[in-house]
């Protein structure tokens, strides 16, 4: 294979060296003695073997492996060091390895390092079988010839044979032996195991720490890892800090993720891309817009994450999750660069506001500029033709999908089209697209489909959607609130009493809803009839003043919202002081006159609420958004961007 580069030299040198990338190795022999040099004055030759060196691997590290190949075949003399700086070039790549195991076999004087390269490699194309193999036969190991194998294993997650290996070690356990076998039974969900290796460990490292809180975090474990952050013995790093902070927002507390971000920076700690893609999920779970714009002029201010993609695109998505489109659109075309997931955002941003025009337009200018949709794209797309109510556009697209670009269908594509085909009222439909699915139906189709079934008020059919929810998730309370509200909008309320029997007994809890608005840099929370609110007293003032103002103008309370069998006058009271009405009517008291309010809402608005509040923005002559679940509603002058379409 190597034969056209003329590796063999008319002569071959051989180097010993103590040390890997001694540039003083010593020439000891050559093809016959009568060719050993009589003095000990370095040749040229052997003068030009370290800078040469240096060429190649500065190739390796830019990844022009041929171009360290030519510097390779045009030396007349080599040590270990130069084959082994091409071979850890060849092993970078996976589809170089045999030319790396050829290379291997053709080195003169192969050392640990070479050995170790080469089990690299084989570790890395996924061969375990010919690493162990090779590893068996090696006659040189070092710890890191056992740590590669160990670590190997324990990437997957072959924690059995990662042990073997681990005990067996005939060479002293170093940190890193300890780190692969605590990251190992973490990876594996094992917390037992690795809190057993963390406490053994001679040397508990930064890496050891971190390993445990990223443990703990995927295990929900919240305090557990608490513990661990604030008994550490070794400094914090980047990665520390970034487990804690990615391990709060996604355990829902975004907020302590936040304060901890701040204490970082306090701390002297710059972030990184990923950490701050952390950071803006949790600002746009928070919808905590101010804080948002801190995190960008971050961004800004720093010469590597300016113009990083990944921060930029994470910018992005928090602007059109907290409302701010335009500047998220602005932000958008300001990029350099743009790959794949920066256009999905924008698009996916649109969709969320209801702007299918947009959506759909910057997805043609997408495909016009060559940049290949991914299956993410889709279903932005898809969302973008749901929220704007384009039946025959979504499913132009949706067949688009595997046709022209051959995007495999995936759950989320037929729960997208489910939604859409539900709200259009094409219940039937939707159910046959799920028989139709090309694998098991999930949860989440059976719970879209239960959802339009509610807005139809299609008992029969919820009935059988709630049913096939159940039977796959059994404790999704979601799918009994639906069909519960189904009945109540049919007034069969023994049905929701039954239902509400039915949850009890299986100690499925309600998800309550609540609502929050941001006033002067602090959240304020609503619950339906909230007690809590140390303003209520005001609130419920201003709500009855623009109620009765909205009954003039025409606004009558539907009741089927009202989701208990009460008196009418009772019911009309729950709808009053549902939590996004509370919102909106606090905005309306402290923020000025004539401002916008955006109020964010953790389950899907109600009924009712929307009516209302479309009322609310014409008397009070405000725009007023409100995101829940499913979508941005935009009210403005008596009408809201959904059209009714939600």
């Amino acid at each position: 294979m190597f034969s056209r580069f003329n590796i063999h030299q008319p002569w071959k040198v051989r180097f010993f060296s103590r040390s890997i990338g001694n540039p003083d190795a010593i020439l000891v022999g050559s093809c016959s003695s009568s060719s050993l040099p009589t003095t000990t004055k370095p040749s040229s030759d052997q003068n030009q073997i370290f800078p040469m060196n240096k060429i190649i691997a500065r190739h390796v590290r830019s990844g022009d492996i041929d171009g360290a190949l030519r510097v390779f075949h045009g030396m007349r003399a080599k040590n270990t060091v130069t084959w082994n700086s091409l071979l850890v070039g060849f092993c970078k790549d996976p589809n170089r390895i045999k030319e790396a195991h050829q290379l291997f076999v053709e080195i003169p004087q192969p050392d640990t390092f070479s050995y170790n390269i080469m089990l690299s490699c084989y570790i890395r194309s996924g061969n375990f079988e010919k690493a162990q193999s090779f590893f068996d036969k090696a006659p040189f190991k070092d710890s890191a010839s056992w740590n590669t194998m160990i670590t190997g294993y324990a990437r997957r997650k072959e924690m059995e044979k990662a042990r073997e290996l681990f005990y067996s070690m005939t060479t002293e356990k170093n940190e890193v032996s300890w780190n692969a076998m605590i990251s190992g039974y973490v990876e594996c969900g094992d917390l037992e195991m690795a809190s057993s290796f963390f406490k053994r460990a001679p040397v508990r490292g930064v890496v050891a720490w971190t390993a445990m809180i990223t443990g703990y975090m995927k295990a929900k474990k919240v305090e557990l890892a608490e513990a661990v952050f604030k008994d550490m013995t070794v400094k914090k790093n980047l990665v520390t800090w970034n487990a804690m902070i990615s391990g709060y927002i996604e355990n829902t507390r975004a907020e302590d993720g936040l304060k901890l971000f701040r204490a970082m920076l306090e701390e002297g700690t710059r972030p990184n891309s990923s950490g701050l893609s952390s950071v803006l999920l949790g600002c746009s779970e928070l919808s905590a817009l101010r804080f948002g714009r801190q995190v960008h002029q971050i961004v800004s201010k720093s010469s590597t994450l300016c113009n990083d993609v990944t921060a930029l695109t994470s910018l992005v998505s928090m602007y059109c999750k907290c409302g701010e489109v335009g500047d998220a659109w602005r932000l958008f075309q300001g990029m350099e660069m743009r790959d794949v997931v920066a256009w999905n955002a924008m698009i996916s941003g649109y969709a969320q506001h209801g702007r299918a025009e947009e959506a759909l337009s910057l997805f043609s200018e997408m495909r016009v500029k060559k940049i290949r949709p991914d299956w993410i794209t889709f279903v932005a797309v898809l969302l973008a033709c749901n929220h704007a109510g384009l039946v025959d556009t979504g499913m132009e697209y949706f067949d688009s999908m595997v046709r022209d670009y051959s995007v495999e269908p995936r759950p989320d594509h037929y729960t997208c089209m489910v939604d859409l085909l539900g709200r259009a009222g094409k219940l039937e439909e939707a159910l046959e697209l799920i028989r139709s699915m090309p694998f098991k139906p999930h949860a989440a189709v059976f719970g879209t489909l239960l959802g339009a079934c509610r807005v139809h008020k299609n008992v029969e059919l919820g009935e059988l959607a709630a049913e096939k929810l159940l039977e796959l998730d059994p404790s999704n309370a979601a799918g009994y609130v639906q069909l519960a509200n189904l009945y109540a909008s049919r007034n069969r309320w023994e049905d929701v009493a039954k239902i509400r029997k039915r949850m009890k007994q299986s100690n499925v809890v309600k998800v309550p809803g609540y609502s929050w608005i941001e006033i002067k840099n602090k959240i304020h929370h609503f619950r339906s009839s909230d007690r809590i609110h140390p303003e209520l007293d005001l609130i419920h003032k201003k709500l009855k003043e623009m109620e009765k103002k909205m009954r003039v103008a025409g606004y009558k309370p539907e009741l089927e919202f009202a989701l208990h069998d009460v008196e009418e006058e009772q019911k009309e009271k729950m709808l009053l002081w549902h939590s996004e009405k509370l919102a909106v009517a606090y905005g309306c008291l402290k923020l000025p006159e004539g401002s916008r309010i955006q109020v964010f809402k953790n389950l899907r608005i109600c009924g009712d609420c929307h009516k209302a509040i479309k009322f609310m923005s014409e008397i009070e002559r405000r725009e007023i958004i409100v995101r829940d679940t499913t979508r941005f509603h935009h009210f403005k002058d008596g009408s809201c961007s959904c059209g009714g379409y939600w």
